[in-house]
């Protein structure tokens, strides 16, 4: 399985407009790859929170409708990072879509885990509240965002339905960038599952983003690894290793905790 990881550079003076072109020029470049992904909130900056409810769009608005004619001229299964999407009903929310290769939406997941504390996304959008998986021909994604890479539990629910590979696209700071590493290779180990996480480049709001985009197979080990700029990494991995790993050292089947709900005394 061939996966492109583009670390797309989220720059002040760029119009969304422009971002939307040259992000759906870079997936249609990935023509070949099997899996393409982009990282969170590209069009406005993970960072740039004035701009969320100004950049806000429907789920099927311009950036659904590129994305999806990017997927299908690249005939690639296209995570297309994560865009901020006004409800008509409700919140704005941090939100996730997968396209098939023909151009249809196969998935969408909306940010469960908003991050800001007491300002910023945790208080200007939404959570989401479903934990989402999509079936490929050759393996089962999971998917996360950015700040839900700091809480295991949720990639274990995923593992739980039946996820192989986990995608985490991000808009990460660079000053936590050793977090980032790290936990992306924590999350492969203790799920037996590849990591797939996609970062920004450039500075959002004033605030360095960390890059170094990086796929994880289920030992842990780095299979590849962005730098600091806007660049495309592609890697080629074996989707059948996480069965096999599964098997020779079979960790998850001794799990004890969080299988039942604890027995009342």
């Amino acid at each position: 399985m061939r996966a492109s990881v583009i670390q797309i550079a989220v720059d002040e003076g760029e119009s969304v407009e422009s971002r939307r072109r040259r992000a759906a020029s870079m997936v249609r470049d990935q023509a070949g790859a099997d899996l393409v992904v982009l990282p969170e909130l590209w069009t406005t900056g993970a960072f740039a929170y004035e701009e969320f409810g100004q950049e806000a769009e429907p789920l099927e608005g311009p950036t659904y409708e590129a994305m999806a004619k990017a997927a299908s001229d690249a005939g690639a299964w296209l995570h297309a990072g994560s865009i901020p999407e006004r409800d008509p009903d409700g919140p704005l929310y941090n939100t996730s879509l997968v396209f098939s290769p023909s151009g249809d939406l196969a998935a969408v997941y909306r940010k469960i885990h908003r991050f800001g504390f007491d300002k910023g996304e945790a208080v200007l959008m939404g959570a989401g509240a479903e934990l989402v998986t999509v079936r490929l021909p050759a393996t089962t994604l999971g998917l996360g965002t950015c700040y839900d890479l700091r809480f295991p539990e949720l990639f274990r629910g995923l593992v739980d339905a039946g996820a192989e590979t986990l995608v985490v696209p991000a808009g990460w700071p660079e000053r936590r960038r050793s977090h980032w590493t790290l936990l992306a290779q924590a999350r492969a180990v203790e799920n037996q599952s590849f990591v797939v996480a996609c970062g920004t480049a450039g500075t959002h709001a004033g605030v360095p983003q960390a890059g170094h985009s990086i796929v994880v197979d289920p030992w842990g080990e780095v299979l590849a690894e962005a730098g600091a700029g806007e660049e495309v990494l592609t890697v080629e991995f074996d989707p059948g290793k996480v069965a096999t790993t599964r098997e020779q050292f079979p960790a998850l089947k001794d799990r004890v905790l969080g299988l039942q709900p604890p027995r009342r005394p």
